[in-house]
């Protein structure tokens, strides 16, 4: 089974008025100038999966400047349940007043998140009226897209992901549960709507047991299930890690050892689930006045970091040249990716490579390709410089990307 898109086509979506790309399923690559609108296309591609999308903004944004509030994005795709037409997008609202798009048309990528630590911009996009079909039947939301397609993306904004904020980790770790338990979003939803409740009981004052201990007993149990799937797949991205390591132990994508630091998963390396969740219960009934005082909750897995470190050397990953942190970071990538592909039955997710050469020297470059070819994944990879892809002149596609335009490149 191989997951791949063979055609795309946009409609006043980001920069583009309407454009359309048939291809196969090799790699593909799409060169063009800073601004040229490459990532937009990238961004199209994410949202054939769950959530908002590599940016993460609310689906209002992603209309194009100038147009009436409206963007279509529909694709052909080979899918884990068969060739399917997909289609998502957000209708012309009465009254909309066209204005400037506030995103960037470039690289980067959103930072919104709820207090907690979990992005909750993925909640606030679907209020915002995105409409998924899927085979020309209107589905209930972007869920139901986790049971197509796989897609694993790096963007220019997770180079950062190691010397960043520690809910930068816990999002990327997030993402790469979701791949492989759908079922995650809902209880780390469920945990955040009942911390905000928590919090906005202790910030009103409120001091009876009854109310406050109720949300406290849901994040209990949906906290300890947030920390138990997260220790979940740290093993199991250790063990693809490992195998990497013995099949090719001078990889110029170095091996990394990572680590969850956090009260609850030291609990859950010695308790039950039972036990952890008894324990968090009663270190949120007995920091109440604290947690009032600094008006958020100071314990939980919205606290928790994944140390990642760069196991040839036994060095921590922030402390690593910007190049290493790359390498590490692709290693990772890569190792979800070919996790993903053994619990597929062989089909490797669809990668999205946002400027993905910036950083790698020719050597490395050489070695992700490999590893894109080794995996059979569809890989779209953007840059500016096509002469950075020349290895791929054989195997890929060549596009380019020009004022919203794409055209086959010879």
């Amino acid at each position: 089974m191989t997951l791949w898109v063979e055609r795309l086509t946009l409609t006043n979506f980001r920069s583009y008025v309407s454009a359309s790309v048939a291809t196969d399923a090799g790699p593909q690559v799409i060169v063009g100038a800073n601004g040229s609108g490459k990532t937009n296309l990238l961004e199209a591609l994410s949202l054939l999966s769950p959530g908002t999308g590599l940016r993460r903004v609310p689906f209002v944004e992603l209309a194009r400047a100038g147009g009436d509030g409206s963007f279509a994005i529909a694709a052909h795709a080979h899918t884990l349940s068969g060739p399917a037409d997909i289609g998502t997008g957000l209708q012309a609202r009465a009254g909309f007043t066209p204005t400037p798009n506030p995103s960037p048309q470039g690289g980067g990528e959103s930072h919104s998140q709820g207090g907690g630590g979990f992005s909750r911009s993925s909640d606030r996009g679907e209020r915002s009226g995105r409409i998924v079909r899927i085979d020309g039947s209107a589905q209930s939301g972007s869920g139901i897209l986790a049971d197509y397609l796989e897609i694993v993306w790096v963007t220019p904004a997770m180079d950062g992901l190691f010397t960043g904020p520690a809910s930068e980790r816990r999002r990327f770790l997030d993402r790469l549960i979701l791949c492989f338990d759908h079922s995650y979003r809902t209880i780390a939803g469920q945990f955040e709507r009942a911390m905000t409740s928590r919090n906005r009981l202790l910030a009103d004052g409120v001091r009876d047991n009854a109310q406050l201990s109720g949300f406290e007993q849901v994040m209990a149990e949906t906290g300890v299930a947030v920390a138990a799937a997260r220790l979940e797949a740290v093993a199991a991205m250790a063990a693809i890690v490992e195998k990497r390591r013995e099949r090719d132990p001078n990889s110029a994508f170095p091996w990394s050892s990572f680590r969850l630091v956090g009260t609850i998963e030291d609990d859950l390396r010695r308790l039950s689930a039972i036990e952890a969740e008894d324990a968090y219960a009663r270190t949120l009934r007995e920091t109440r006045e604290r947690d009032r005082a600094a008006s958020r909750t100071l314990d939980g897995p919205h606290r928790s970091d994944l140390i990642v470190e760069h196991g040839p050397k036994a060095l921590e990953a922030r402390q690593c040249s910007t190049g290493e942190q790359k390498a590490l970071l692709l290693g990772l990538v890569l190792a979800h990716a070919e996790l993903l592909t053994e619990r597929q039955e062989g089909a490797a997710p669809i990668l999205l490579l946002d400027e993905i050469t910036a950083h790698l020297d020719v050597h490395r470059r050489a070695a992700l390709f490999a590893e894109i070819l080794r995996l059979g994944a569809q890989a779209w990879m953007t840059g500016t410089d096509a002469e950075a892809f020349s290895a791929l002149r054989e195997t890929a596609r060549f596009w380019g990307v020009e004022e919203g335009k794409i055209r086959a490149l010879s």
